[in-house]
């Protein structure tokens, strides 16, 4: 039974966004058009046995999605959008009619698909169940497209929480930046992130002169997960070690951000990719974020931890310590002990800038 008090959730999906995303995410670049997914049916007697199964790779749970949107509160709210009558889409009818989905129907109106048609529809839905429903308290936008930059803009200037999530290498980050809170697929509960890349790299051997299509992003994720089970071992590391070996790994599965709606079309225009460490990058997110906190108080003052790592999401929405091979943010900051410095009191852990460091970025 829902309490009056309950957060009220709208999910909204934009399905052939986040399919052909992580599609290419795990195949490489255009894989998605190259392998001719839209039309492909797995359940035909004379399907390629090799697309099928790069296509099983990359199939995506939804299931860890609903559940990750109901951690904010009573779902009221569930919509999908895409063409039903696809047959890599009506795949996943049972798996959504299962979670009560409401399957909203894209028709095709032109011999190249629906470009844009989940875009619009999907956000005059949430404008008009904005001001329909006045207690929904927060928006759930499933897709990296910056077409719905204006989208979470407007939902957040009507005092919802938004909150997005994408897959890696597809998502625009200035649609990150505009939402509350942002997820990457792989971080979500429940994912498993090594059994789609080993699936990924069985496929590639199953025909003659696979190998040669398959290498690429698929081939590299696959090493990324390999190397997981050895993570246990890298415990005994030291912090900077494992800080180098993550960012390593995630610099190998970083995929140019270029997908397509249809044949010819693309999601977004391409973001440039710089070779920047994550590493690097959450380090100096958590540094701007202590030198804040001390901004508005003593200098020397301890820090709650969960209160930096809400400065650090509202400056950085797409932060996660998760990818970068840590199990808690407390380790994450274990981790950063050249530039602040951990103090448990009592139930509370706290945490200050370590004054050389604030006064060597200064410098």
């Amino acid at each position: 039974m829902t309490e009056p008090n309950d957060s009220r959730v709208g999910l909204y999906i934009d399905f052939d966004n986040i399919v052909i995303s992580r599609y290419q995410q795990l195949h490489g670049r255009n894989a998605f058009q190259r392998d001719s997914i839209r039309d492909f049916n797995r359940s035909n007697p004379d399907a390629d046995p090799e697309v099928t199964a790069r296509l099983a790779a990359a199939t995506v749970d939804f299931n860890a999605i609903i559940d990750f949107a109901a951690s904010f509160g009573t779902i009221v709210v569930n919509r999908a959008y895409a063409d039903w009558s696809v047959p890599v889409n009506a795949s996943y009818q049972r798996q959504l009619m299962s979670r009560a989905v409401d399957l909203t129907q894209l028709f095709t109106t032109t011999t190249r698909g629906t470009k844009n048609g989940a875009d619009i529809r999907l956000a005059v839905d949430v404008v008009e169940d904005l001001f329909r429903l006045p207690d929904l308290t927060h928006v759930i936008i499933v897709a990296g497209d910056s077409d719905y930059i204006a989208l979470a803009q407007k939902s957040k200037r009507l005092g919802r929480f938004v909150v997005g999530i994408g897959v890696a290498g597809s998502t625009s980050t200035s649609l990150a930046a505009a939402c509350d809170e942002f997820e990457d697929y792989d971080s979500l509960p429940g994912v498993e992130k090594v059994a789609a890349t080993q699936a990924a790299a069985v496929a590639s051997t199953q025909r003659p002169g696979s190998a040669r299509r398959a290498a690429g992003p698929a081939v590299a994720a696959g090493a990324a997960g390999a190397a997981e089970p050895a993570a246990s071992a890298d415990a005994a590391e030291p912090a900077d070690a494992r800080r180098k070996k993550a960012s390593a790994t995630s610099r190998r599965v970083t995929t140019i951000p270029m997908f397509s709606h249809t044949e010819d079309a693309q999601f977004d225009d391409p973001e440039p990719v710089a070779d920047i460490d994550p590493a690097t990058v959450a380090t100096e997110l958590l540094v701007r974020a202590l030198q804040i906190g001390h901004a508005k108080g003593d200098a020397d003052e301890w820090l709650n931890t969960g209160t930096v790592k809400n400065q650090m999401r509202r400056m950085d929405p797409s932060f996660n310590e998760k990818p970068l091979g840590f199990r808690s943010f407390t380790d994450f900051l274990a981790s950063r002990s050249d530039v602040a410095e951990l103090e448990e009191e009592g139930p509370q852990r706290l945490i200050r800038l370590r004054p050389e460091a604030n006064t060597r970025r200064r410098g």
